[in-house]
């Protein structure tokens, strides 16, 4: 089956689905069911049916483009869906043809294996730790990031629950980090902030809040700027942003001898996206002056990594 790299593929919004028993049942009614003959638990006549869809589709690699296109539009197709795929039960057998529920389950199932990438399901992080709270909110459009926190605050005491998010933002990834920050600012109020607050001091982490949050009474000290700049443009680059968003979060608008001159104190920030930051600017940077201080930190992270073990 073709693999889809996640570092070209944007983090996808959350998917609404069924319980198991539904999503099995629908599996019984495809009409390619007759034929397969699905049998046992709801478990295990969605394990059957995954494992069919694989092979099938991994036989044909246009039926497989077709059903992630699908996936990843959320939009109807413009005329009628290949027979296999209504077969299956994957897309709907009237207009508009849109993915069914299955078709749905069916191509997250196989984006999370062909990229890694876990695109998150409503409501499923209701009993999440934190820190997986913020990770599954990462790809959330607002209205749903709502539901999706209230679910998860329901049965939780609210001070409590600011506590162990503002607990693990020096851990998490930066874009996890960003959505915590986020959240404390504007979803609990003065707790919240204060919660912020509280962190302003920690090395890194309150440079990072306090350029999240715009808080000019604490600036970066000079060994915090090459970590900050990194952990925006992180923020960014696991997002699946474009590369010249990435570029543009570090460039600020200087010239191409101040950008170099920036990108150069980066390898001493010990961020652990340093790497894959730089590796943006020397891939997709039109200026060669730029690119090449980027080779140059690139090699020195390299160098500094090995002298630190």
């Amino acid at each position: 089956m073709r693999s889809y790299d996640d570092d070209t593929l944007p983090l996808q919004p959350p998917v609404r689905l069924p319980d198991e028993a539904t999503l099995a049942a629908a599996v019984r009614a495809a009409p390619l069911a007759a034929e397969l003959k699905p049998d046992g638990t709801d478990a295990e006549v969605l394990a059957f049916w995954a494992d069919h869809c694989r092979e099938r589709l991994a036989a044909d690699e246009e039926l497989l483009l077709e059903l992630v296109r699908m996936f990843l539009s959320r939009e109807p197709l413009a005329g009628a869906p290949p027979a296999e795929l209504t077969g299956l039960g994957l897309v709907r057998q009237a207009e508009p043809y849109t993915l069914s529920w299955l078709g749905l389950w069916t191509a997250r199932l196989i984006i999370a294996e062909t990229t890694g990438q876990d695109v998150p399901v409503m409501g499923s992080l209701a009993d999440a730790d934190a820190a997986a709270l913020l990770h599954g909110l990462r790809s959330y459009p607002e209205s749903e990031r709502g539901e999706e926190l209230a679910g998860w605050l329901k049965g939780r005491d609210a001070d409590a629950a600011v506590a162990e998010i503002a607990s693990v933002l020096a851990t998490v990834s930066p874009l996890s980090r960003a959505v915590g920050v986020e959240l404390l600012a504007s979803e609990f109020g003065d707790a919240g902030r204060a919660a912020l607050s509280g962190l302003l001091e920690e090395p890194r982490l309150g440079a990072v809040i306090a350029a999240r949050t715009e808080r000019q009474d604490r600036q970066p000290a000079p060994d915090e700027i090459a970590w900050v700049l990194v952990d925006m443009a992180a923020a960014l680059l696991e997002f699946g942003g474009e590369t010249g968003e990435v570029i543009e979060s570090i460039a600020l608008g200087m010239d191409a001898e101040e950008q170099a001159g920036t990108i150069a104190i980066l390898a001493f920030g010990d961020h652990p996206w340093t790497g894959q930051v730089l590796r943006v600017f020397i891939d997709h940077h039109p200026d060669e002056r730029v690119a090449a201080a980027a080779r140059k930190a690139l090699r020195r992270l390299r160098g500094l990594a090995d002298v630190r073990g």
